[in-house]
């Protein structure tokens, strides 16, 4: 299997070891900018993709968001399946043009929100299909400057709004989650703020208000909670649930009794996703959250589902 991949971040180094677990004499190769950019001892750097002699299986593109359009663009010509970073893109200008032309060449796109693949997503959508929620509370909060070990937050993509940072955008997963268990909201309201004194020009605080024929949904996201909490309150006619993401446990809060436990942590989400992309691909399995299904998440994301 051969894999070309730009952008060579923290999340790629998540995806190589995933390939290598799936695929244990896979043969990726890295477009990369300039000699002095990061190495992988186990990549093949590239720096001109007129000198790639290799039939490639896909192209995974995590470099920054806001390079993510044009990548998907010029990565098209190779009609080979992509598999993408989230968010997809930063905004929805031009994102029409771009789906038709994914649609014209006909290319296989998959956009990474890994948290799908927690089993305790499945058990809560087949819950939901025999018990509507009445009301869900999500939450995800933790400390940027503790993201990445041993670099400077304030440099790095997350901080930067022109690079497409900001919470909204980072934790897009909560509003990829919420669109997997109950689909498109009727309506959608937010708030997206900085509010905290972290060195940032991005945006640190989001809040969302969904509304759904049966259920309203609320999500809170930001960077600055210090102790990490990343998790899901359901009311239910007649119980309340608590699931916590970071442990893959479900409690019920008026009994205590442990509804749902699981082994598979998020970071199992990795190979578990890569492995579903190389079934897609090879057609053994249905698509789910392409280009197209991405985009309707971060219109909600960025408030602007007219």
């Amino acid at each position: 299997m051969n894999v070309l991949i730009e952008g060579l971040g923290s999340i790629a180094l998540k995806h190589i070891e995933a390939i290598y677990e799936c695929v244990s004499d896979a043969k990726i190769f890295a477009l990369r900018s300039g000699k002095g950019s990061r190495t992988h001892p186990k990549v093949i750097d590239v720096f001109d993709l007129k000198n790639l002699d290799a039939d490639l299986d896909f192209i995974l593109i995590s470099n920054p968001s806001y390079q993510h359009g044009n990548s998907i663009s010029k990565f098209l010509e190779y009609g080979v399946p992509l598999f993408i970073e989230k968010p997809s893109l930063i905004s929805l200008k031009g994102s029409a043009k771009l789906l038709e032309k994914v649609g014209e060449k006909g290319i296989n796109t998959y956009v990474a929100c890994n948290l799908r693949f927690l089993p305790i997503m499945k058990f809560l959508k087949e819950e939901f299909l025999k018990n509507t929620p009445l009301e869900i509370r999500s939450y995800s909060g933790s400390y940027l400057p503790d993201w990445r070990p041993g670099t400077d937050y304030r440099k790095s993509y997350s901080a930067l709004d022109e690079m497409g940072g900001g919470v909204h955008l980072d934790l897009i997963h909560e509003l990829d989650y919420l669109f997997y268990l109950l689909g498109k909201p009727l309506h959608t309201y937010s708030i997206i703020n900085k509010v905290s004194n972290l060195e940032i020009t991005s945006k640190d605080y989001a809040h969302y208000h969904l509304e759904y024929p049966s259920t309203m949904v609320s999500v809170s996201l930001n960077y600055f909670r210090k102790i990490p909490k990343r998790d899901i309150e359901i009311t239910f006619d007649g119980k309340v649930w608590k699931v916590d993401l970071l442990k893959s446990t479900i409690t019920d809060l008026q009994n205590g009794e442990l509804i749902y436990t699981s082994d598979i942590s998020i970071y199992d989400t990795y190979k578990l996703q890569m492995q579903y992309f190389m079934a897609l691909i090879k057609g053994d399995e249905r698509p789910i959250n392409d280009l197209a299904e991405s985009i309707e998440v971060l219109k909600i994301c960025l408030n602007e589902t007219t």
